[in-house]
């Protein structure tokens, strides 16, 4: 298919949906720039494969989406759904990507030899020399794992980590739960009667600082974290 549409498609029920979309402006969409479905969309129409020009019925799309309002339709399958990329787009992102990624080693790893830390080009320099398949939709938290252990074939290299007690009250505490995994494992934990939530976070030292704020944000102030020795 030629790069000036690319497609955007969702699977539900079984049946595959797809729509034809501008690559950019889709893409700056799924990154969180607020554009009106109009400005993305490259035809009006959803297909079964929009590759045949198989166009979906009225009748199928009330059953799967609960409406026939394209624009409602369209803008949950550039959301929820799997959006291609084109060649170019893949490329910047999974650059962007790796770079992030090395900066986050560099910051949270040091050599257990020398207790200093790895410099970005020496990481950088021996990713080069490892298979590994980086995502461009993926965090970079949850890549940075996978990343180590494949340099650990040619680097010396320890995480440092720290362990934070954390206790949320029974406001906030089922919101701000999943903050607290996506930034680390959970050693140990206590949901109490009243609705409140309390226990050990363990996470890589360079996370506390955006931890704290983000934890902070969704319990408006009234988490308690402390750094334990």
């Amino acid at each position: 298919m030629s790069e000036k549409f690319t497609t955007a498609r969702i699977s539900i029920g079984g049946e595959k949906f797809e729509i034809l979309v501008k690559p950019d402006p889709a893409l700056r969409y799924r990154q969180g720039e607020k554009l009106g479905i109009t400005q993305i969309l490259g035809i009006e129409e959803v297909y079964g494969d929009a590759s045949k020009g198989t166009r979906v019925s009225s009748e199928k799309l009330q059953k799967s989406f609960g409406t026939q309002d394209l624009l409602q339709i369209a803008e949950r399958i550039i959301k929820e759904g799997e959006l291609q990329l084109t060649t170019d787009q893949r490329r910047r992102l999974v650059e962007d990507k790796k770079k992030q990624i090395i900066a986050f080693i560099s910051r949270n790893s040091i050599d257990p030899r020398s207790g200093a830390p790895h410099p970005p080009l020496r990481i950088e320099q021996a990713l080069g020399q490892i298979r590994v398949t980086i995502d461009p939709f993926k965090s970079v938290e949850e890549q940075s794992k996978i990343v180590i252990e494949q340099l650990r074939k040619l680097l010396p290299i320890k995480i440092e980590s720290m362990r934070i007690a954390v206790k949320i009250g029974p406001e906030y505490a089922a919101k701000a739960y999943n903050i607290v995994k996506n930034f680390g494992n959970v050693s140990k934990e206590e949901w109490r009667k009243d609705g409140s939530w309390s226990g050990v976070l363990e996470m890589p030292a360079g996370l506390y600082g955006p931890f704290i704020d983000k934890i902070g944000k969704a319990t408006r102030g009234t988490v308690q974290a402390q750094p334990l020795t």
